[in-house]
């Protein structure tokens, strides 16, 4: 899709313009019919062309959206996009005029077959040629800064219109095509489908359905290097999690100003508000200006309105036809440290491209007290021990590569988030810490005062690693001393092998990952919201929050709910003290610990921390037990055991990994080698290490 604006025509008529009288004009409309009358279909394929009168009486072309100018199927249709045999100088259509200035008709010629039509790209008949008008612009990478960019040479695609600029990306994107069964003709029946839907000029929509909310995604939306609007189909389970933690936080108290800080399609804040409705005041931001658009036109897509003002009236719920806005949110174009240090939220979400650690002390300058700030971050790299210097310049954490390397990654995050809110006098409860493929997410309950923030400060400690076993252990305060250090492992690892077998690593958290009280009811709201495929996560972080394996997702209905320690006013409550002060500020005179409340017993119902991998401590020559029977086994030794998110195979335990072992030895039967004995096969004994003993 493309268009030929009134300055690029003005370009093909700039010489002898008075005495052919649209002589010019006329062949670059028939030289485009006839191009695409070439094709096998020609009612299908063919461009509609229309003219109009200019303001200064120039006529201008718009081609049809269903081909390029820069698309032929034969280099005489290239050359009659302008008149070769005219006289005068001649601008190339392809070029502007900035970069191939206009000259005579010999000089364009050899300019059409050397530059545009020696590297063109052939798919089904039709050559692609190379283009360098302003249809596309260098996106600069996510951190420098979002300035012009500069226009670079590029390929529309046949089938989908979309810009590439490199051949070799191109041939790729071509044979996606073919591996779909898509063709020209089959990408023609479907922008005759979208005629409905608002479609911005040159680019071609796809509508995507998630949670019942409808979004239009670009054909490039999952590259983010290659487009404004992106969009990650495997960020779902994500989306859920966020949601159902916004539902949570709804009961407590209403209206929620909730902000999505990055929009990007702005799937996120419509769920938001298409599900919980009054409950929330959404603000969606972005700093890009397609983003921006692309979110407002997601919005007219759902029938939801969008204001621009903070003071504009919502419509009533439930009033109104079917075309009536049910929802209203707020779409914002604004650096997202800028909106977060102007505007006070109760609940934020951060999920910029790569880390997030940029943003945390803006998320934490004016959040609410009690309320809640879920941080997602995609460096999966650096988190996931795979750039240990982007580790430590991004979190300020010395790491290596671990067994437990996801849950080492969550620690590091909640120690990032832990750190910045400490500067802002402001404590944290980490209400739940994810880490999968392709993100680690973590959702942090804000406690206001330097108390709070002193106790989360505490909870920032080293990890000492052997590097032989992978035990490991939190060092403990005031450990200053080297050589005491490895007394606090459990392992005799450092006794038996020569030079040092254990590194420090940190600092991390300590504390727990998990609340179980908002876990459950975060599965009442994904029961509620009908969301299948997340309730089986939530029951595994459930019983890994109790260590336990006993399935019990029973949720009682008290008014107050004590969460890890904290008691929670939840919507019943504080109706019934006649509060509508939901500002999240504390009255003067009210006492910080009729607010949140501390358990003393909190420490003895933390969950252990770190997981062991039983394929990784399997023995050599040993057929272990299955993962649920050797659970069974480890709780009649009397230890508290669950499985884990983290690692399918792995075991959450208070065991030590000497304890852990002996359990997996104890339950591991030999296998057989099938050596000539008698004709018979003989068991092979191994050893604690598994090497084979006689």
């Amino acid at each position: 899709m493309a268009e030929l604006k009134e300055e690029d025509v003005g370009q093909l008529h700039q010489e002898d313009a008075d005495d052919r009288g649209g002589k010019d004009l006329q062949a670059v409309s028939g030289a485009v019919e006839e191009t695409n009358g070439q094709t096998a279909s020609s009612s299908a394929a063919s461009c509609d062309i229309v003219e109009t009168e200019g303001s200064h009486g120039q006529t201008s072309v718009t081609v049809g959206p269903e081909r390029h100018i820069s698309i032929q199927s034969t280099l005489e249709g290239l050359e009659n996009l302008v008149d070769l045999n005219g006289a005068g100088r001649k601008s190339c259509p392809l070029c502007p005029e900035e970069k191939f200035k206009a000259c005579y008709s010999h000089k364009l010629r050899r300019h059409l077959q050397n530059l545009h039509w020696k590297v063109y790209v052939e798919f089904e008949g039709q050559k692609m040629c190379i283009c360098h008008l302003p249809c596309r612009q260098h996106r600069p990478s996510p951190g420098a800064d979002q300035a012009a960019g500069r226009l670079v040479a590029h390929y529309h695609c046949v089938v989908c219109s979309v810009t590439i600029a490199r051949k070799t990306d191109m041939i790729s994107h071509l044979k996606r095509h073919i591996n779909k069964g898509e063709t020209e003709a089959s990408y023609s029946q479907n922008t005759d489908m979208m005629d409905q839907e608002p479609v911005r000029a040159g680019q071609a929509y796809e509508i995507m359905k998630e949670l019942g909310t409808n979004v239009q995604l670009l054909p490039n939306h999952s590259t983010p290097q290659k487009t404004d609007t992106y969009f990650n189909r495997k960020m779902k389970t994500n989306r859920q999690l966020v949601f159902c933690s916004l539902a949570v936080l709804a009961e407590e108290r209403s209206p929620l100003e909730c902000l999505d800080a990055f929009g990007a399609t702005g799937i996120m804040g419509l769920q938001w508000a298409k599900h919980l409705r009054g409950a929330v005041k959404v603000t969606i931001n972005d700093i890009s200006e397609p983003c921006v658009k692309m979110i407002k036109e997601n919005c007219q897509l759902n029938h939801i309105r969008v204001d621009g003002s903070r003071t504009t009236p919502r419509p009533a719920e439930g009033q109104g036809d079917a075309d009536t806005p049910f929802a209203t949110v707020e779409v914002v174009k604004m650096d997202a440290n800028v909106i977060m240090h102007l505007r006070a939220f109760d609940y934020i979400h951060l999920d910029p491209f790569g880390t997030s650690v940029n943003y945390l002390d803006a998320a934490f300058r004016n959040v609410r007290n009690l309320g809640i700030v879920s941080v997602t971050s995609t460096d999966t790299g650096s988190l996931y021990s795979k750039s240990l210097n982007v580790t430590l310049r991004h979190y300020g954490c010395q790491i290596v590569r671990t067994e437990y390397y996801r849950e080492l990654a969550a620690r590091m995050v909640v120690a990032s988030v832990a750190r910045a809110a400490a500067r802002c006098n402001k404590g944290v409860e980490v209400l739940l810490a994810v880490a999968l493929e392709h993100f680690v997410l973590v959702v942090v309950r804000v406690l206001r005062g330097p108390t709070q923030a002193d106790e989360a400060s505490k909870r920032l400690r080293q990890l000492l690693h052997c590097q032989w076993c992978e035990e490991r252990v939190f060092l403990k305060p005031g450990s200053m001393v080297e050589e005491s250090l490895y007394r606090q492992l459990p392992c005799q690892c450092h006794g038996s092998m020569p030079g040092k077998t254990a590194v420090e690593l940190g600092p991390l958290w300590s504390g727990p990952l998990f609340n179980t009280g908002f876990l459950r009811r975060m599965l009442v709201a994904a029961v509620q919201h009908s969301m299948e495929d997340l309730q089986p996560l939530l029951k595994t972080l459930i019983c890994e929050a109790d260590c336990t394996t006993v399935k019990s997702f029973s949720v009682t209905g008290t008014p107050g709910l004590v969460e890890c320690g904290v008691v929670i006013k939840t919507l019943q409550k504080v109706e019934e003290a006649d509060s509508n002060d939901h500002s999240g500020k504390r009255k003067p005179g009210e006492d910080s610990g009729s607010v949140v409340k501390k358990l003393k017993t909190e420490a003895s119902q933390d969950h252990p921390p770190f997981y062991y991998s039983i394929h990784r401590h399997s023995i050599r020559g040993m057929n272990m037990p299955k993962l649920n029977k050797f659970l069974q086994y480890l709780t009649e030794a009397g230890f508290r055991v669950s499985r884990t998110h983290f690692d399918p195979t792995g075991v959450r335990t208070d065991a030590t990994l000497e304890q852990f072992k002996s359990v997996l030895t104890k339950y591991s039967v030999p296998t057989y080698s099938n050596t000539q004995s008698g004709g018979h096969s003989v068991p092979v004994a191994t050893d604690e290490a598994g090497r084979m003993v006689n």
